[in-house]
């Protein structure tokens, strides 16, 4: 992908600034974001800037005062880094975030297996002969090089004056193992005094572990960033077919300018705008209307890049090429739409924000009154007491509060066909309080099919004309054909061999069979061969026309046979979940590239008031932000190309799995089975893993605050009690392990 790149002239040399997106690497977490954010707007020569932690992105308006590498060189200068002068930037952040999670992994691995004997002969053989000097010898590479990623952040940080989650491990781990080191080779400290030297190397490896997979679980969701530009470009084809000079030539699609004559095969996709000069085909532009039928071309008709050819060929004048093209637009669009959002704030980075710099503050008042207030043994009071409180504090289960209720909610969401690809989904997705749909594939099957077949021939005949019918319909090149073959074919219907076949442009097909005429159209064709439309079958017609379906008949050379009903069927889930959805207080809408009057008959039919007819992509994505802006948080439901500006720009994106692939690459969620009764499910589920949150991090706090004043030494003057380090380590044990088990109940949810 390459970077985005807008100029724009203004007489003084001084102003012209440059628009660019670069990829960001080394972010951790949203307070990184904003420390990017804030060294690149300080950077002189620098107009704005917004750096996005969900998409790893930023966008920087420049002007010609400072060059890129100068502002590279800024942001390297606090331990980040912007990916410049690379041919597919994007690509490049992919592989480097590949390579961090693979060394991630690695490194989690590693700590855990390490931080098993440790914690064994911590918990059970504390006593044996070099026990320490063998957990020192274990932990040393647990805490400062599989490690070292929470100290170098927790200074990246510190620089900047501010403190994060990293900054507590980094703390309460390298003071428990350094106080451990001390405890090893000196416990004659100790003795003097009459306390045991404890050690806590167990508690400082296995911090570093439970954390590391916190961490793991968090990179690996960014590590399976989302293909869809990839794919959407893909729809343009590398090479195009040109005539030149009579002659049909190959040429790269960049080379392609206004004016040339090219020619779309059957299957190709096509390449840029145009409008057709010679040929007859049908078109599926469901990737821009969303409509299922594709759409006859002929003389004068326009065509759109990325659509794609079915059975005819053509040849048309290109018109717009590059950048100008619909598709260029939609690409557009879904990059910005996507690079657009703020920076998610996860709530334990809210909490750790004011959490942390107070439980330093706590352990560095617990030092300093020890110091002042304590008796003879006032030093050691000081150091077990306030490393007491680091290790009771250290947030390992707030590290696990988010993760895990949000894994094992994405694993009960998989158990209901519901894949969850981003925990932002399930964050937002109680919040939901205006719902919008997409029709076809959507509400609807995404398919033609027969909804409607009524004889008027002879019984008897019947059996025969059913076989001429399918037979026409099975040469037929008409899109409609194959709902028609597909129902007959259900019935077991036999084929025929016709003795003449003949396609008639925009009204249906002429055949001949055993020297007979029959044909198969619309009721312009009848009219023009003068075929007479029976009474009854002209009524039914007209209600079906009410309905919004498309009618065929069939014919022979005097009256009509048959009359056929084609439709997009709406599925058979989709009335009751949107009633689901009413029930719950959204508001849901339809949007749809169709007609108006298919729309109307689509949305009274599944109890919908609020919809929109003959939609543009951009017109999708800005009906999302008109009802933002209301202050509703927006989900987006859809299956198409189409709809994939308006996926990205939506706070919870939800896609269908029978869908395009590049829906469900930009959407958050994708409903495996397309029943639209999984949406409901969703937010169920989105409601009940963020108040599984919400309790863990109370579980995680609980202790905290029955435990940090009773480990800085609070019940000292009343029973002489000190909380030892070991004790406290055990209490944040405890902790984990009630996040973890309060975390697995998401799994006996029950869905209504």
């Amino acid at each position: 992908m390459e970077t985005t790149k807008t100029t724009v002239p203004i007489p003084d040399k001084k102003n012209i600034f440059t628009k660019q997106t670069f990829p960001v690497t080394g972010m951790t977490c949203a307070a990184c974001a904003i420390s990017v954010e804030s060294i690149i707007k300080a950077t002189e020569g620098v107009k704005d800037a917004s750096v996005n932690y969900a998409n790893q992105s930023a966008w920087i308006e420049y002007s010609d005062a400072v060059t890129i590498e100068e502002i590279q060189n800024r942001t390297r200068s606090i331990g980040y880094d912007l990916i410049v002068n690379e041919e597919d930037p994007f690509q490049a952040q992919q592989d480097q975030q590949q390579k961090h999670y693979e060394a991630l992994k690695k490194r989690t691995v590693l700590a855990i297996l390490l931080s098993i004997p440790i914690t064994i002969i911590g918990m059970f053989f504390m006593d044996m002969p070099y026990g320490n000097y063998i957990m020192m010898t274990l932990a040393t590479p647990v805490v400062f090089y599989f490690g070292r990623s929470f100290f170098t952040n927790a200074y990246k940080q510190a620089k900047h004056g501010k403190a994060n989650m990293d900054t507590l491990v980094a703390l309460s781990t390298g003071i428990a193992y350094l106080f451990s080191v001390f405890n090893t080779f000196f416990p004659a400290f100790w003795h003097e005094r009459g306390l045991h030297a404890h050690v806590y190397f167990e508690a400082a490896a296995v911090i570093v572990a439970f954390i590391s997979i916190g961490k793991l679980l968090e990179e690996k969701a960014k590590s399976n960033t989302s293909s869809a530009i990839k794919k959407l470009m893909g729809l343009q084809p590398k090479t195009v077919t040109v005539i030149t000079d009579g002659k049909e030539t190959e040429v790269p699609i960049a080379s392609v300018v206004i004016g040339d004559i090219i020619v779309v095969k059957p299957g190709d996709k096509i390449p840029v705008d145009g409008e057709v000069t010679h040929g007859i085909s049908f078109v599926d532009e469901s990737m821009i209307s969303g409509e299922p039928i594709p759409v006859e071309k002929s003389k004068d008709a326009k065509v759109y890049a990325g659509t794609i050819n079915q059975k005819g060929s053509f040849q048309f004048k290109a018109e717009k090429v590059g950048g100008d093209t619909i598709l260029a637009h939609i690409i557009k669009m879904v990059q910005e739409a996507q690079g657009s959002k703020p920076p998610v704030q996860k709530l334990v980075d809210k909490i750790a924000g004011i959490f942390v710099p107070m439980v330093i503050g706590i352990a560095i008042l617990t030092f300093i009154a020890w110091m002042v207030l304590g008796t003879e043994n006032a030093l050691t009071h000081a150091l077990l007491t306030s490393v007491s409180v680091l290790v009771i504090a250290c947030p390992c289960a707030l590290g696990l509060a988010t993760p895990t209720a949000i894994m094992v909610g994405i694993g009960k969401g998989a158990e209901n066909n519901i894949l969850i690809k981003d925990a932002e989904s399930l964050e937002l997705g109680h919040k939901v309080n205006a719902i919008i749909l997409d029709k076809t594939g959507t509400i609807t099957e995404g398919k033609p099919v027969v909804t409607d077949l009524v004889w008027k021939a002879d019984p008897k005949e019947t059996t025969l004309f059913k076989q001429v019918l399918y037979s026409i319909e099975l040469q037929s090149e008409h899109p409609l054909a194959e709902a028609v073959t597909e129902i007959l074919k259900r019935e077991n219907t036999a084929s025929v061999v016709l003795d003449r076949f003949e396609s008639i442009t925009g009204k249906g097909v002429k055949a001949t069979y055993s020297g007979k005429s029959y044909f198969i159209g619309n009721p312009k064709l009848m009219t023009q061969h003068q075929i007479e439309v029976d009474a009854t079958l002209a009524e039914q017609a007209s209600q079906w026309q009410k309905e919004a379906k498309t009618v065929v008949f069939f014919a022979d050379d005097r009256t009509t046979l048959a009359a056929i009903a084609i439709a997009d069927k709406v599925k058979a889930t989709s009335k009751e979940a949107i009633r689901a959805l009413h029930d719950r207080g959204i508001e849901v809408y339809m949007l749809t590239g169709d007609n108006a009057q298919t729309a109307q008959a689509v949305a009274q039919e599944v109890g919908l008031t609020h919809f929109k007819a003959e939609v543009m992509p951009s017109d999708k994505a800005s009906f999302v932000k008109e009802l933002q802006a209301q202050g509703k948080v927006v989900a987006m439901v859809g299956d198409g190309i189409n709809d994939s500006h308006a996926l990205a720009q939506a706070d919870v994106s939800i896609a269908m799995g029978k869908g395009s692939d590049i829906a469900m690459d930009v959407a958050k969620m994708t409903l495996i089975t397309s029943d639209l009764n999984m949406i409901p499910k969703a937010l169920t589920l989105s409601s009940k893993t963020i108040t599984t949150i919400k309790q863990n991090l109370f579980w995680a706090f609980i202790y905290n605050l029955i435990g940090i004043p009773v480990a800085a030494g609070l019940l000292y003057p009343y029973n002489g009690f000190l909380l030892d380090p070991m004790i406290a380590g055990a209490a944040m044990a405890l902790s984990s392990v009630s996040v973890v088990g309060n975390s697995l109940r998401l799994k006996m949810i029950r869905f209504r």
